[in-house]
Parts: C-alpha cells; structure tokens; sequence
C-alpha cells in the first residue's frame, strides 16, 4: 500500500516520464523535419450548432475542386498543381468522413449531415510548385493539411484545470441562477446536504439532473455549458467520473461524504478525461478555427450573446501557454501560430449586412483577448457559411423595399424569404446592452429560420456554393502553400 508520500512520488516520476517523452518526440520532429514533407494540422471546433461538419466538408470539397476559391492566392497564382486526399497519419483516430458529409449535402435531396461527436481526422495533400529566384531548379514539394475535427465542449474544460471543484460550483451554480432553464437543478443542489455520508443512487441523480440541465441550457442557445464530456459522454457514459454535479459548500464536508466524493470526481475527470484530450491532440495543433454561431445568440437575446462573449474569451485563453502550469508542460514552447473565429450561416443574411455580422465577431474577438490578456498568435475574424443554403432577393413590404435571402425551409420543404432585422453598424449596439444583462433587445427584434440544402448542380472544377471559404483558407493556410 502507497502512503500519501510514496503515491506522490510515484506521480511526479510519471509526470517527468511523461514530459521527457514528449521531449523526446519534439528533438526527433526537429531533426527530420527537414528531410519530410512538411505538415500543418488545423484544428477545427465549434460551439453549439456552429455548423462544424458542414465547414470542414465545404472547405476540403472546395480545396479539392478550387474553381470557387480566387481568393487563395496559391491556386490564383498557379502554384498548386494537384490535391488530393490521403490516408490520415493518426491510425488510432476515426476519420472524418468527408464523403459521406458531401453526398449528404449534394445529393438528390440535400440534407445537412449528422454533426461529429467525438474527435476525428483527415488529410488533404497538396503538390505546389517552389517561388523565388531557383524556382526553375526545385522539384513540385507536397504540403499535408491534417484536419483535426473536434467538439468545442471539449475546448471549454481547459479553464476547469485552473479551478478546484469549490471554485467550480460556485461559478456554476451562480450561472445557473441567472437561467430559466437552471431552475429546477438550482433548487435541487440548494435542498441538498453535501456533509450527509455519500449515497451512490443520490450521487447518480445529481449527475442525471445537472445533465438534463446542460442539455437543455444548450438546447436554448447558452454557449458555455461545461463540463463538455457530460453532454458527448461516449464510452464514458454512466462512469464515476461523469457521476458529480456542482453542490453548495456545507460547514463540513469529511471524508467519505457526498460534498467529498463530488469534489474527488470532478478532480479526477481533470486528470483522466480534460488532460488526456489536450496532451494528445490540442498540443499537436497549429492553426485553429472556431465556429461560432453568431446570429443564433443574437436571436436568442442579449444575455446569450453575452455568454458567447465570455465563452470566447475562455477559448482565446486555452491558447495561452502560460495560463496554467499543465498546458505549458505539454506544449514545451509551442504556440498556436493563427486562430479564426468565423461567424457562421453568413448565407443567413443579404450580403449587405455581412459586414455588421463581421464587425460584431471583430468587436468580440477583441474583447474576448483582453479579457484573456492574450498575446502571442494571429487573431482574425470574419463571416462565412461552408455551404450556401440561400440566394439573395428583394421584396416589397408595406411599400418599402427589402434585402432578403430565400431557402428551402427545414421544416415544410417548402421556399420562403427571411428578412432576419437589420444588424445595426455599431456592434456597441447590442455588446452593451448584453454587458449590462438587458433581458431583450429594447429597439429591434432579429429573427432566424432553419433552412435546408439548396439543391446544386456542380460544374467540372467547381467546389460546392460557399462565403468565403476561400479567406478563411488563404488567412489559415495561405503561407505555408
């Protein structure tokens, strides 16, 4: 048996184990990296309903099929001579099925394909023609894009690394308290009594309510709905580690009470589940995109936007090696070289007002890295849709005339026309009021409809219908092309 000062040495031998491994691993990349074909792994993640899927689909299909891409200057230039797909480097993840994402999108009747749940891979192979003055003299090089596909509530357990289990359930029950859809979990954690000695049928109905609760705090367009694994449990489902829920501190909590076995499993899903996702894939990432579905918080109201808001700066701040002690050790001065944060169904609106959706993402972004005080990689926004759903009109209401988009609608079928509100220009305009926790939206009313695929018809060389697609590509990975 360990005493408590064996078991921790144990753990500090493992944990230098660990991190000369991963040393290790860097020198031997550093030495031949100059002999292989170089590498870039783009991170792509989302928050709820951001469209990943559909954006990593329409981005290989279109880098694949370039014939919609001019603002890739690579392909403008003439400088990539084919691409194609290969196998993925990482045989132990699943790949993500770009085929199967596309035939659901272009077929007969197009439908929007299942969202991933898990992590998954894939690698996109470019053969590019060498620049400069001994251009004549070089071979064509091939330039690997491994897309790495994973849920954005996964990304957002990062800062429970900095925060003990008190820490953490005061945070969310405070949360919880300023949402309908927390009520009736509130009210349940406030009745209980985390000194009384732990019961497993009781702990298994905490975990099952506050469960509910995410599920449904995410259902109503809340953005940070933490811990990530409780909503994609997996093969974990049902698992100690998945059984804790965020409980008031009581005036005692010894050992071998509820408030105790809470706080050793939240400890522990740090340890076991949030840990080994950023060591093994996080860390090995270079360029990130994350897909934020911009309109859909507006829609829901100035204190879901504000919680987007927040939640992005939580994101920017996973990208902070110094933040915590862990992620500096498994980066080993590695940075993130460029992150996107793209608002997505940019097809949503008329191309008139995609530059006020672009400046409310901008605005967010920089609140977002001074919340952070992030510093240390490039940082763009802008506006997009990986497939264009809709095609632009202009109607005539109560004799004035509208900017309107017009698409197959999801739930009939049938062809209608959304005039969504006007986004103001000044993206103080609705950050404010979502600042200061406004209920609703005092001067205008934004609506949102749900449309399906457009069926499409593809000409020889052209990626399916997308907005910006192209911009996105060149800023991610223009320079290494």
């Amino acid at each position: 048996m360990f005493t408590g000062q064996h078991k921790g040495r144990v753990l500090a031998i493992s944990d230098f184990t660990d991190q000369l491994s991963r040393s290790l691993e860097g020198l031997v990349a550093t030495v031949t990296d100059p002999f292989t074909d170089p590498v870039v792994r783009l991170g792509v993640t989302g928050l709820s309903r951001a469209g990943k899927t559909v954006f990593i689909t329409g981005l290989v299909a279109n880098l694949l099929d370039r014939g919609r891409m001019p603002q890739l200057q690579a392909e403008a230039a003439g400088r990539i001579e084919a691409a194609y797909l290969q196998p993925q480097p990482d045989d132990t993840l699943p790949r993500f099925d770009v085929e199967g994402h596309l035939a659901a999108l272009t077929g007969d009747d197009p439908r929007w394909p299942d969202s991933t749940r898990a992590v998954s891979e894939l690698r996109l192979s470019f053969r590019v023609k060498p620049q400069g003055m001994f251009a004549g003299l070089m071979s064509a090089q091939t330039v690997h894009l491994d897309i790495v596909d994973y849920p954005g509530e996964w990304l957002l357990d990062l800062a429970l690394l900095d925060k003990t289990y008190a820490d953490w359930a005061e945070d969310t029950l405070t949360r919880l308290a300023k949402r309908a859809e927390g009520a009736e979990f509130l009210a349940i954690a406030r009745a209980e009594d985390g000194a009384l000695p732990l019961d497993e049928p009781r702990a298994q109905a905490l975990a099952a309510a506050f469960t509910a609760y995410l599920q449904a705090a995410r259902a109503a367009g809340w953005s940070d709905c933490t811990p990530g694994r409780f909503l994609l449990p997996g093969e974990l489902a049902g698992s100690p580690v998945l059984t804790f829920a965020p409980l008031p501190l009581p005036a005692s909590h010894g050992r071998g009470s509820l408030w105790r076995e809470m706080e050793r499993r939240y400890e522990a899903y740090k340890i076991k589940v949030v840990k080994p996702f950023f060591r093994d894939h996080f860390s090995r990432i270079d360029r990130q995109v994350v897909l934020v579905d911009v309109l859909g918080a507006i829609h829901a109201g100035p204190r879901a936007l504000e919680d987007l808001r927040r939640t992005m700066a939580e994101i920017l701040g996973s990208f902070r090696p110094g933040r915590n002690g862990f992620l500096s050790e498994i980066l080993l001065g590695k940075r993130v070289e460029k992150i996107l944060f793209a608002a997505t169904k940019a097809d949503h609106l008329h191309h008139s007002q995609h530059g006020q959706l672009t400046a409310i993402m901008q605005a967010m972004v920089r609140d977002a890295r001074d919340r952070a005080a992030f510093a240390g990689a490039e940082v763009a926004a802008m506006s997009l849709a990986g497939l264009r759903a809709t095609v632009e009109d202009r109607v005539e209401r109560d004799g004035q005339a509208l900017d309107v988009v017009r698409g197959r609608l999801m739930s009939t079928g049938k062809q209608a026309a959304m005039y969504p509100g006007e986004l103001p220009a000044d993206p103080a305009r609705l950050l404010s009021p979502a600042r200061e926790g406004a209920a609703r939206w005092l001067d205008a009313d934004f609506a949102l409809m749900s449309f399906a695929p457009a069926r499409i018809t593809l000409s020889q060389g052209d990626g399916p219908p997308h907005i910006r697609l192209d911009r996105a590509a060149e800023f991610l990975i223009g320079d290494r092309l």
